[in-house]
C-alpha cells in the first residue's frame, strides 16, 4: 500500500463519513465514496414480518443482527426498542452480532453489554462462523432464533453466505430459524463528481477500503469499462478479498474490520 494518497471509504452513508472524519483524526487522508445505498425495505411483506418478529420476540432464544445497518432499522419500528429491552429483561433472549460495528450500535440504543453476544475480541475475523463459536453452547433443540437482515432493492431473495451458514448450523442444531428484512440495499446513483473520483481513484495511488463484497460489484457496475490494474485496495474478510481479485484490482491487503486494526493496516503501510 506503499504511496497510497489517499483512502477511499466504500462504506454506505452515514458510516462513510464518519470514517473519514475518524481516519482524519489519525491523519489519513480519505474521501467517501459509498458504492451500497441503504434505507428501510417498503415491501409489505418486509414490514409484516418485522411486525410479526416484534410480536414474537419472548419466544426467541437469540436475535441475531447481521450489521449495524439490521441493528438500526430493526429498532427504528414504532416500539421496537421497548419491546426488545422488554424481552431481554423477562427472559434469557440474547442479542447476537457478527462484529463489534455492530455491537456498538446495539450499546447506543441502551441495550445492556451483558445480553450481547459477539466473536472473541482476538477472533482472525468477524463474522458468522466466529459468532457461532461464541453462541454455539446456548442452543438446544426446539430454540428459536431470529436472524434480521437486509435484501437487494426489488428483489425479495436476501440470502448470504455469512447468514446462510449461521442458520445452517442453528437448523443442525434443533432450532427454528425465521427471518425479518429490516432494510434494502441498492447501487449508488454517481454524481459527476462521485464518477470522476472514482476513475482517478483507479490509478492515482488511492487505496480502495472495502467492507462488502457487494460494494465491488456495484463499483463494477458503475464504471464497467474500467481497468483496476493500477488499482489497490484493503479488504476486511477474506470473501471479500475474492471479489476484490475478481474484479481485477493489482494490489490487495487484508485485514479483519475493526476500525484500530484497519488503521494500523493502513499506518504500517505509510
Amino acid at each position: 500500500m506503499a504511496g497510497a494518497q489517499r483512502v477511499i471509504v466504500t462504506r454506505p452513508q452515514p458510516d462513510a463519513a464518519q470514517w473519514v472524519q475518524a481516519l482524519g483524526q489519525r491523519d489519513i487522508a480519505a474521501a467517501a465514496l459509498p458504492l451500497i445505498a441503504i434505507g428501510p425495505s417498503p415491501q409489505p411483506v418486509h414490514q409484516a414480518q418485522l411486525q410479526t418478529a416484534l410480536a414474537q420476540l419472548a419466544q426467541y432464544r437469540a436475535v441475531m443482527f447481521v450489521s449495524g445497518n439490521a441493528a438500526h432499522y430493526f429498532l427504528e419500528q414504532k416500539n421496537a426498542l421497548t419491546l426488545m429491552q422488554q424481552a431481554l429483561a423477562a427472559t434469557n433472549l440474547r442479542a447476537w452480532t457478527p462484529g463489534p460495528g455492530t455491537a456498538q450500535v446495539l450499546l447506543a440504543r441502551g441495550l445492556e453489554q451483558a445480553r450481547i453476544d459477539g466473536p472473541a475480541p482476538d477472533a482472525a475475523q468477524y463474522d458468522s462462523e466466529a459468532l457461532w463459536a461464541q453462541v454455539a453452547t446456548q442452543i438446544t433443540p426446539g430454540a428459536r432464533v431470529l436472524i434480521v437482515r437486509g435484501c437487494q432493492a426489488g428483489q425479495g431473495d436476501a440470502s448470504g453466505q455469512g447468514r446462510d451458514w449461521l442458520a445452517a448450523q442453528l437448523r443442525a442444531a434443533g432450532a427454528t430459524v425465521d427471518f425479518a428484512i429490516a432494510y434494502q440495499r441498492s447501487a449508488p446513483v454517481f454524481s459527476p463528481e462521485q464518477q470522476a473520483l472514482a476513475h482517478a481513484a483507479a490509478s492515482d495511488g488511492s487505496l480502495w477500503l472495502f467492507s462488502s463484497s457487494e460494494a465491488v460489484t456495484h463499483l463494477q457496475q458503475a464504471l464497467p469499462t474500467q481497468n483496476w490494474a493500477r488499482a489497490q485496495a484493503l479488504a476486511t474478510h477474506p470473501r471479500i478479498a475474492q471479489a476484490v481479485r475478481a474484479a481485477g484490482f493489482g494490489l490487495l491487503h487484508e485485514c479483519k474490520p475493526a476500525f484500530t486494526d484497519v488503521v494500523a493496516s493502513i499506518e504500517s503501510a505509510l
